[in-house]
This record gives structure tokens, C-alpha cells and sequence, in this order.
């Protein structure tokens, strides 16, 4: 039998909980995150990367959102927030999308479970960059000059989102 959560604050998007000694965040307001691998057809991989307060400094992501946040939408198709977050933060649209896996990014930390898509036959309709709330800048790197690409960045002293890593793996088998 799980023990009683106690909320030991609440702001607009998480609430700090303790089970037992465990501390951890829920994020509120969201059925889950949509985090997209998109590969064009050139066989580039497309990045995101945009600063991190909780960290202090840019970081290079997969393009990701959050599901069913949208008042009005909460109920929203995973696969729908997907298309509108890769559109918003890069500026693609993709004509094929396959659901690759699902599960919790930070399970000792937050309750939030990620859901990653692959996205493929990509078409630009506009320059991306994120919503008004956001200052993103898209990377459309090759993917065989990623390595390289992602080491350059790390030693610039951009972190590196180890998802990242894992959207490599997948966008070689998409």
C-alpha cells in the first residue's frame, strides 16, 4: 500500500510533494510530454536549444512539449501535440510520424512520463523558434557530423540533454 503524499508547495506548472522521505515533483496542468526525433530526408537530425533557468545555461534538446496543457485541450492526441510542438519550436511539419517509446525521463525526481515520436518526410513552413514565451534556435545537423557537432557544443559549455543520445539511436532506424 502506497503511503499518503503530503504537498509541500504548489506553484503555477509543479507542486513539491514528500511520500514517505521521498521528495518529488508533479507537474500539473498536463497528461504528459511529447518529445520529437525528426529526421529529414538529407539524414540530419533536427535540434533544439534554448536556456535552462533550473541549470543556468543553454542546453541541446530534442524538440519537446507538453501534452494537454492548452485550456480547452486537455484531452489532446499525443500525436497531435507532437506535430504542434515540432511546428512551433523548428518550423517543420512531418508527413510520417511512428510512436518509438514512452516512459519517465527523471523517475526519482518527477512524475511526468515522456512519449517519443519519430518524425519523417519533413517539409519547412516557417523558421520555428517557439512560441512567444520562447527564445529556441533550430540546428539542422547531419547526421554523421553529429558526434563531432555535439562535442563542440559540450566544450563551448552547452549542456547536452542526454535524450538526445537516445533520439540518435532511434533516428538511425527511422
Amino acid at each position: 500500500m502506497a503511503e499518503q503524499q503530503e504537498m509541500l508547495g504548489e506553484g503555477k506548472f509543479v507542486r513539491l510533494v514528500r511520500q514517505g522521505r521521498w521528495e518529488f515533483a508533479r507537474r500539473k496542468n498536463t497528461t504528459g510530454i511529447a518529445v520529437i526525433v525528426a529526421r529529414t530526408n538529407q539524414d540530419e537530425i533536427i535540434l533544439v536549444e534554448q536556456f535552462r533557468p533550473p541549470i543556468g545555461k543553454n542546453v541541446i534538446e530534442l524538440p519537446a512539449g507538453l501534452i494537454g496543457d492548452i485550456p480547452g485541450q486537455e484531452n489532446e492526441a499525443f500525436e497531435t501535440a507532437a506535430r504542434r510542438e515540432l511546428l512551433e519550436e523548428t518550423g517543420f511539419e512531418a508527413k510520417r510520424w511512428t510512436r518509438l517509446t514512452e516512459g519517465p525521463p527523471s523517475a526519482g525526481m518527477i512524475s511526468e512520463w515522456i512519449t517519443l515520436f519519430g518524425a519523417t518526410d519533413l517539409t519547412k513552413i516557417n523558421e520555428g523558434g517557439g512560441d512567444e514565451t520562447e527564445d529556441i534556435k533550430v540546428h539542422v545537423i547531419a547526421l554523421d557530423k553529429v558526434d563531432a557537432w555535439l562535442q563542440q557544443k559540450a566544450a563551448a559549455g552547452i549542456a547536452i540533454d542526454p535524450k538526445v543520445y537516445s533520439g540518435l539511436y532511434f533516428a538511425a532506424k527511422l
